[in-house]
């Protein structure tokens, strides 16, 4: 059955389609009470279905809010979406959801996406790349996000800022924070940035361990040029450079739980060695993710924390739960950081800046 027409909805409340579609689409020249009532009550009789494009010209808005994250089955990307959700809600916006598996040049059709359907805002969560290889997507992405700024949009960022051809790890800081690098000062109306104190909270964190009398670590991080490992990897040597200890050997694999378990087999001759020395080796894993992998890895081996080794992570996700042993790690605040996102991007006004703490559990206690 053919779908019902504006016209037919102005000719049943007798009044021109224009009027019709005034009160039905959202304009703020709405008529009269008693005829916007007659058009309302002839389209509740006919089915009608409105256009939502229509009444996003009539609006000058499209209600829509774009959230591109790299994978919404990790636990750390689902907490951010549940409170970019939570926020959109507050504001009666429709969330549009894409998952990109991290890489600039998803990341890049993502925005051309969201663009081409007029989102009022996007937020894009997760890590930057700074490898040479996504050099030119880095670019593309840039480019796009520009184009959407310039016509409209608003661009909030969670973690960095973009990426630019020039870019590199050792260009500098941003101005006001020890965090992000200076990936680009950008052409464009500036987007948001809700920056993650990532390498800051790292320090502190080795700091914590070295004062709970850890003087032996090891490191397992993303793949280098991962820009949220690299800077959570750089906190953690410079704390336990404060602490007076020599820079930690850092293994490299997957940012997830597969990367860890790799990294806890190839770990197994250290924790031994450490062990039969009376001590215990201290693991730091740049994400919860990647210490639950490490973790299984090990006692596949038998080996258990905080018996044979210690280990701690980042992020604080909600599957720690029901984790064993209790996991010490950095807790942020996602979900919160989420909602943050979404209410800064809708509004346009300054996201509040993250925060987080150590949370130190059975994992880095004293054996027994």
């Amino acid at each position: 059955m053919a779908a019902v027409t504006l016209s037919e909805v102005a000719r049943a409340a007798g009044v021109s389609p224009a009027t019709a579609s005034r009160v039905l689409n959202g304009s703020t020249r709405i008529p009269g009470a008693e005829v916007a009532e007659r058009v309302r009550a002839a389209a509740t009789s006919l089915g009608y279905i409105p256009n939502a494009q229509a009444q996003a010209l009539a609006r000058s808005s499209t209600g829509l809010l774009g959230l591109i994250v790299h994978d919404i089955a990790d636990p750390y990307f689902s907490s951010i979406a549940r409170g970019v959700q939570s926020g959109a809600r507050e504001l009666g916006k429709t969330l549009l959801l894409i998952c990109t598996e991290g890489t600039p040049a998803e990341e890049r059709l993502a925005v051309e996406v969201f663009t081409s359907r007029r989102a009022d805002a996007i937020v894009l969560a997760g890590s930057r790349s700074l490898k040479d290889d996504d050099a030119a997507d880095n670019a593309a992405l840039l480019r796009e996000a520009e184009r959407y700024l310039a016509n409209g949009g608003r661009l909030l960022l969670v973690g960095h800022p973009l990426v630019s051809e020039s870019h590199r790890p050792d260009a500098g800081r941003m101005p006001g924070t020890s965090d992000s690098p200076r990936a680009t000062a950008p052409t464009f109306a500036n987007p948001l940035l809700l920056a993650i104190p990532n390498e800051t909270l790292s320090r502190e964190l080795a700091r914590t361990l070295a004062d709970r009398g850890f003087s032996r670590f090891a490191i397992a991080a993303g793949p280098d040029g991962l820009l949220t490992s690299d800077l959570r990897v750089a906190g953690f040597q410079r704390g336990l450079d404060d602490s007076g200890f020599p820079e930690s050997a850092v293994y490299r694999s997957s940012f997830n739980r597969d990367g860890g378990f790799e990294v806890g087999l190839a770990l197994e001759g250290a924790v031994r060695d450490a062990a039969a020395e009376g001590g215990r080796l201290c693991l730091f894993a740049v994400n919860d993710r990647m210490a639950m992998g490490l973790v299984a890895a090990l006692r596949q081996r038998g080996l258990e924390a905080p018996a044979d080794f210690a280990i701690a992570g980042f992020d604080d996700i909600n599957t720690l739960e029901d984790f064993v042993p209790g996991l010490t790690t950095v807790r942020l605040p996602l979900e919160e950081i989420g909602r943050s996102a979404a209410l800064a991007a809708l509004t346009g006004e300054t996201p509040p800046p993250a925060y987080g703490e150590v949370v130190l559990r059975e994992s880095t206690a004293e054996p027994g």
